[in-house]
């Protein structure tokens, strides 16, 4: 991955509630490039998209928001608006219909998908996106996660790439005398201190180190476990053996090892003893109230639980966190834990697009969808109304009504920022929080030069397709079954020699046939 604002996704006004993962831009096609892009483009004057929206309503015919957007680009908008609650089955039923929109916005590689792109229901567009300035990533990292087997179905739309970190209690590691940690040994101790030293000062032994709730997903799905698994150098998902071959992280000996610091930290008592069954959605309350002490999670949390401090202690509030970045392993090696990047895409189905003329009209109008201009639109609305300008940052004029607020969340699904944030980051509150929000994007430009990418997110496996859940499910549960002692090391590796034989070599064979391919 490339340079952090390349990439990421910012809510770029938070008082609008702006769910920005989108720009749309004014720069044309370049139409003199190289490959299968070059040729004449098809001028559209009107371009039907389907799109999902998150809010209690989709926005109405006619609506500030899609009249500036269409003044930028100069082409009118027919969206088909679908509640995301029922958007892939909308996906589905349109695919199988003769209703069939130019663009549609595709919400991740489901096996409906893939194999409606593998039959050449959607556009290629590999050779094609090169073409056009605004649609050339500058993060080929995260286009090739997006990819079926390194073939571009759709323009992904960009979200933050580094978001983990670790979010610790300020106010304890000062009464303790602790530095912020830099290596998970550091981890470690900071999370004996928080648990055995009295850090809040009361002279009961009443609090402990880390938070970690029971995780809903698996292996692989970002976990404060996935994390520290990546830390010590197991890899993220998948990694690249000294042979050139592509092996699960939890083949990795790292992993083995990472796995043996997890248990340690909890056979030691300084991980909340309700960690296999706590609820997530109560992630925040021991922090907040004084019983736990680290969190590893998305940066942004720390954004929450200052707010929430800020509603609960105003005067003092800026005194609780600190945040630091992704840690170094034993042998002092730093390896970051990346997201996918992306979220969903916009692909083009060949239904409604018969031509290579007529993709290329599309593309063109796509690429006047990412400038700054319009990215400002969808992740901002229309300065004076939803926004005003100060010190290059965006700030939310009060009083907008909730219903362009929603209007500018919901266009925002239209976005791309394959180029970079085309919208405005959002001034915050206070010096206190700017500060914090600063150094957040600091350590999180920081990290991405040491990001560990998923060498088989752009693969798909048909045996994982049909079995990943069911395969997967045996590492976690093992794993965490491991981590309580509830089974020894042999009853790891069992169930890791299970997960092979149960399917995952065969996913191991046709991940590598896959990436040997299109090593070539």
């Amino acid at each position: 991955m490339n340079n952090l604002r390349a990439v990421v996704h910012r809510r770029a006004l938070a008082g609008l509630a702006v769910a920005a993962a989108g720009a749309l831009a004014l720069a044309g096609c370049s139409g003199s490039g190289q490959g299968a892009a070059t040729g004449s483009s098809a001028k559209l004057t009107s371009l039907s998209i389907m799109a999902p929206f998150l809010t209690t309503n989709a926005p109405a015919e006619g609506n500030e928001i899609q009249k500036a957007l269409e003044k930028s680009i100069g082409v009118s908008l027919k969206i088909n608006w679908v509640p995301n609650a029922s958007y892939e089955d909308k996906t589905n039923i349109t695919l199988a219909g003769d209703s069939i929109p130019q663009v549609m916005v595709i919400q991740g590689k489901t096996p409906g998908f893939v194999k409606n792109a593998q039959a050449g229901a959607f556009w290629d567009l590999t050779s094609y996106l090169p073409d056009y300035p605004n649609l050339k990533t500058t993060s080929p990292d995260v286009q090739a996660a997006s990819s079926i087997n390194g073939k571009v179905f759709g323009i992904y739309r960009a979200r933050d790439t580094m978001r983990e970190g670790v979010i610790i209690r300020k106010d304890w590691l000062q009464k303790l005398g602790l530095s912020v940690p830099k290596t998970v040994d550091d981890l470690y101790k900071i999370a004996d201190a928080f648990t055995n030293d009295d850090p809040d000062g009361n002279g009961v032994k009443d609090t402990y180190g880390l938070i970690i709730p029971k995780w809903p997903g698996g292996i692989g799905s970002n976990s404060p476990y996935d994390a520290i698994e990546t830390w010590f150098g197991a890899g993220n998902g998948w990694k690249k053996s000294s042979g050139g071959k592509l092996e699960p992280s939890f083949m990795q000996p790292e992993w083995l090892k990472a796995v043996q610091f997890e248990k340690k930290l909890v056979s030691d008592g300084l991980v909340n003893p309700d960690y296999a069954t706590f609820d997530s959605a109560k992630w925040n309350e021991p922090f907040l109230n004084g019983k736990g002490g680290i969190i590893i999670d998305v940066q942004s949390r720390a954004a929450v639980l200052m707010s929430l401090l800020k509603e609960k202690d105003p005067a003092h509030y800026q005194d609780y966190i600190e945040i630091t970045g992704n840690l170094e392993s034993p042998s002092g090696t730093l390896n970051a834990l990346p997201t996918a990047g992306y979220s969903g895409f916009l692909a083009i189905p060949k239904t409604q697009v018969r031509t290579a003329e007529q993709l290329r009209g599309v593309l063109a109008v796509l690429n006047k969808m990412n400038s700054p201009e319009a990215g400002k639109i969808l992740n901002n609305g229309i300065e004076g109304q939803t926004y005003t300008v100060q010190d290059k940052l965006a700030v939310a004029v009060p009083g907008v009504s909730p219903t362009l607020k929603d209007d500018v969340s919901s266009y925002a699904q239209l976005g791309t920022n394959v180029t970079g944030f085309q919208g405005l980051l959002p001034k915050q509150a206070s010096d206190y929080e700017q500060q914090m929000y600063d150094k957040r994007l600091k350590i999180q430009d920081s990290d991405l030069a040491h990001a560990v990418f998923n060498p088989a997110a752009p693969y798909v496996s048909d045996t994982y397709t049909a079995q990943g859940a069911q395969l997967d499910t045996i590492v976690s549960d093992a794993r965490i079954q491991y981590i309580a002692g509830q089974i020894d090391e042999k009853g790891l590796t069992d169930a890791i020699a299970r997960w092979r034989s149960s399917g995952g070599d065969a996913v191991i064979s046709e991940i590598n046939k896959l990436y040997k391919a299109n090593s070539k």
